[in-house]
């Protein structure tokens, strides 16, 4: 149902053209929309006009008209003024109301479909045809992305969205909780994976503008049937919480980048803390200082190389070495040892994913 404020706004527009007075009113003669200067309007007149089976009709000086949305009254419009053209713009207006009731309905009939489709709660068989009765295209490529914001439910996303794509953008903006907001982006002009990066580069930046902070995004792969949809959106779904698990630092993510954080994500919780017990004993890596933490991480970040790191470090080389046979000592992991790097560095990825798991649970 198209809302009263677009109403108000409809008419106020249309008064500011023709010069002509405006009101709206439901079939039981309540005021729904009214420009500032009508007057002489009766509900009840308006609940009796809307019994009669006249479409348009002159009471008391001033035009009425029936709305209807597919043979259904929903409204009754009201024109007024001192002009011989008043009963056309009256007409000309209801047209324009007429057609933003089949708009918004059409919107939201599309908006319904692609929710069920994202959510898998349609049939192979409904999904093409309704897609044939809304006119949407089955066989272009879509991509799908979830947009999150520290604002969550507070915020105007959806329709700061809605604005940022356009009416006649091909893509299709919904939600499907009060945390994220999702596009469904058409691909039909063959849009490649740094496109794409760079379409949700342009919304983080739209959005950043528009005053909204922690703007998260995460895209699925790229479908090239509308059945494959859900699927895009459940990986977009897994890239956006293994992104802020593995990738804090990075606002936007791909379900394609997400590595051996992609199968880290997918373990229980029990066998997690299984494999920390069986590599660390009774300690965790979340026991060790600071210093040897930045040491780890430093090591790793210029693959396993001493001097380099070291120098980043700024400390002696023997410092390093030190540091590394004092922490193997204690864990029984040579990080020099390429194997037990790699252990390790697993085992920090399983710790870190534990810990965020077990924040929700509080």
């Amino acid at each position: 149902m198209i809302s009263n404020q677009i109403l108000q706004n409809t008419i106020e527009g249309l008064k500011a053209i023709a010069r002509v007075e405006f009101c709206v009113m439901d079939t039981d003669g309540k005021e729904v929309a009214s420009t500032a200067g009508i007057m002489n309007v009766s509900g009840s007149e308006a609940a009796e006009f809307a019994k009669s089976p006249a479409d348009s009709q002159e009471i008391q000086g001033c035009q009425y008209f029936k709305i209807f949305d597919e043979q259904q009254l929903e409204y009754v419009l009201i024109a007024a003024g001192t002009g011989e053209d008043v009963y056309m713009v009256g007409k000309m207006a209801a047209f324009q109301i007429q057609n933003l009731l089949v708009a918004y309905k059409e919107r939201f009939d599309k908006d319904n479909f692609i929710k069920n489709l994202l959510l898998d709660n349609l049939l192979l068989i409904d999904i093409y045809s309704r897609a044939k009765k809304l006119h949407i295209q089955t066989d272009v490529e879509r991509v799908v992305m979830i947009i999150e914001t520290d604002s969550g439910k507070d915020s105007n996303t959806l329709e700061t969205m809605r604005t940022f794509l356009g009416s006649n953008s091909k893509d299709f903006v919904t939600a499907v909780d009060e945390n994220s907001v999702i596009v469904v982006k058409d691909l039909s002009e063959g849009d490649s994976s740094k496109e794409i990066e760079k379409a949700a580069g342009g919304i983080e930046n739209y959005l950043s503008k528009e005053g909204m902070s922690g703007v998260h995004i995460a895209y699925g792969t790229v479908v090239k049937e509308i059945k494959e949809v859900s699927r895009s959106y459940k990986e977009a779904k897994m890239a956006l919480d293994v992104g802020k698990i593995f990738f804090d630092d990075r606002n936007i993510i791909a379900y394609s980048e997400l590595g051996i954080g992609r199968l880290i994500y997918q373990l229980p919780i029990p066998l997690c803390k299984m494999f920390i017990k069986e590599i660390f004993g009774g300690k965790s890596p979340d026991d060790f200082d600071e210093e040897t933490l930045t040491t780890i991480n430093k090591f790793f970040e210029n693959s396993l190389n001493v001097s380099e790191t070291s120098r980043q470090l700024f400390i002696h080389r023997n410092t390093l070495v030190y540091r590394l046979d004092k922490l193997q000592k204690s864990t029984g992991l040579d990080l020099r040892v390429f194997e037990d790097a790699i252990t390790f560095r697993i085992a920090l990825m399983v710790v870190k994913y534990m810990n965020y798991m077990e924040s929700f649970e509080y």
